[in-house]
């Protein structure tokens, strides 16, 4: 038969699982704001992922306390050193996201094209189809 205390345990259990199903939805959308950042910073996002450090109790952009998932993450500027990321949110919600100090590269200019000083040097297309036929 069952009595009061299965039913309890049973909704624990199923609030348990409801609980990490929206945790990995979590996961997910802070994925995605981290890659989103990273682009726009123009560094990479290592791995691609982020990976839950703990749960805490933050404040918010308006300065209440809330339950706030931490994650961490890595990226790289020069492809030789990893660094580390942080981001925080609050249920769906982006609360902030932190890089660790790194350099900031100068965009290199686009190559151009060269000219010689030396017309000499150039042949003209019409003047070398002559000379072939």
């Amino acid at each position: 038969m069952i009595n009061l205390f299965d039913v309890f345990l049973l909704m624990l259990f199923a609030a348990v699982c409801a609980w990490l199903w929206r945790g990995h939805g979590i996961r997910e959308r802070a994925l995605a704001y981290a890659k989103q950042h990273c682009a726009k910073l123009d560094v990479e996002l290592l791995d691609g992922a982020v990976a839950l450090r703990r749960l805490a109790i933050e404040r918010d952009g308006r300065g209440h306390r809330r339950l706030a998932r931490l994650y961490d993450f890595e990226f790289t500027v020069t492809g030789e050193q990893r660094l580390r990321g942080h981001i925080s949110m609050f249920g769906p919600h982006l609360g902030r996201i932190e890089l660790e100090p790194h350099p900031i590269l100068e965009p290199q200019p686009e190559p151009v094209a060269v000219q010689h000083a030396h017309p000499g040097n150039v042949i003209r297309l019409d003047d070398w189809r002559r000379k072939a036929q």
